[in-house]
């Protein structure tokens, strides 16, 4: 597109307030966005100013891989948010971009691959037996969330973390209290800082580490000043708080199955698309409220006719591209043969989630625990009575109140 044809016309800007929304329903403004254009302008509830936001799948794979658009800029500018309150350190891994953002992701990438995933899967599979065992010992009804969905993904992520079994329930206290916007910034920040002490106590213990957990080689990674300990703490933070992410998924995954007894029939019957289908789900779920992290742009940027200026926030919605009718026929529609699946569940660009594998380790080791051992687990209230998340950044039920 040549320099001339950039339109100068700004598009109104579209106010949009946090909506506690229940079950798997997708956010109605965004529906609204999406109908708008591929390029709109939007206002969040906190920060200043406004944004531009991108929803076509194209669009948003090219700002999330264009060097242009810069998470590091962020840092000091009040963009607006959905976020009440926003602290993010500087040095932490969200807010970097290449080179030193590729420098942090390379110490711990070892532990989120394949084989580094692999080796924790019989770990998590016994720990998940466990649970599925005291579940079925203590008899119906029970909340799914209190019982599996939360304490399985903390269990995961604190063994590939290297986190002691002890301390398990003091990270998830923490991690709730930095994602909840109900207790207000300083308690947040608070519950930040202890994280933060906490892991800068346990990676200084493992300089000279060379076990394969992530605190061992963000430990030994400082010890060979590839990285310094501030940043290894940010990092960790983050692994550890993403890490939790899995019960609001595994949550709204379950929602849709005991809501759509026809799907979960479906992966009882053919347990060999299950992989394939748990994609899918991961596709079609609206894991967020509104948006996440914004970028500005560093120079002139020209994205479907339209100018963005040095200097303008520019946000992406995933959620939005995994709904994009040109990448995937009939978005509104759970298919578990869809294939090709390229969804971007997991982000996409440099800051795509590293815990994408783990988290469809543990989806998969879920579904296979729960419709395999409880071949008649079923809501026990009404869809409309589950209770869902309010004020949270990360959707999904705050209860999952079952019987079998």
């Amino acid at each position: 597109m040549t320099e001339e044809t950039l339109t100068e016309i700004l598009p109104p800007i579209r106010h949009w307030p946090a909506l506690d929304l229940t079950g798997v329903d997708f956010d109605p403004v965004l529906t609204e966005l999406m109908r708008e254009g591929p390029i709109t302008r939007i206002q969040l509830p906190n920060g200043e100013g406004w944004a531009w936001l991108v929803t076509r799948y194209e669009d948003v794979r090219m700002v999330t891989n264009d060097p242009r658009f810069s998470r590091e800029a962020v840092m000091d500018r009040p963009v607006t948010r959905l976020a009440p309150h926003f602290i993010p350190a500087r040095g932490a891994v969200g807010f970097l971009d290449p080179p030193d953002h590729t420098r942090l992701r390379r110490s711990v990438a070892a532990a989120f691959t394949a084989k580094g995933v692999e080796r924790i899967r019989d770990m998590s599979r016994q720990m998940l037996d466990d649970l599925v065992g005291e579940l079925l010992a203590a008899g119906p009804p029970a909340d799914l969330t209190a019982t599996v969905l939360s304490p399985f993904p903390i269990a995961v992520i604190c063994e590939l973390m290297g986190v002691p079994a002890a301390d398990r329930h003091t990270m998830h206290t923490w991690t709730q209290l930095i994602l909840s916007s109900a207790h207000g910034a300083d308690v947040s920040e608070k519950a930040k800082n202890e994280m933060g002490a906490y892991f800068a106590d346990l990676i200084g213990l493992r300089e000279g580490s060379s076990a394969e957990d992530v605190t061992s080689l963000l430990g030994a990674a400082v010890g060979r000043e590839e990285v310094t300990l501030e940043e290894a703490v940010g990092l960790a933070v983050l692994l550890q708080i993403g890490g939790e992410a899995v019960t609001n998924n595994s949550g709204q995954m379950f929602y849709i199955l005991l809501t759509r007894p026809d799907l979960a029939e479906h992966l009882r019957t053919e347990p060999e698309i299950r992989p394939q289908a748990i994609d899918e789900l991961l596709r079609y779920i609206p894991h967020r409220s509104a948006v996440g992290l914004s970028r500005i742009a560093t120079e002139d940027v020209g994205i479907q006719g339209v100018r963005i200026r040095t200097g303008d926030a520019i946000y992406v919605s995933y959620l939005a591209a995994n709904r994009d009718p040109d990448v995937f026929p009939f978005p509104e529609t759970i298919d578990f043969s869809r294939s090709p699946n390229p969804h971007v569940a997991f982000g996409f660009g440099p800051h795509y989630c590293p815990g994408g594998m783990l988290a469809r380790m543990e989806s998969q080791l879920l579904v296979d625990a729960l419709l395999d051992r409880l071949p008649g687990l079923k809501l026990a209230v009404p869809p409309e009575k589950v209770p869902f998340r309010k004020g949270a950044l990360i959707r999904g039920p705050e209860a999952l109140p079952v019987t079998w």
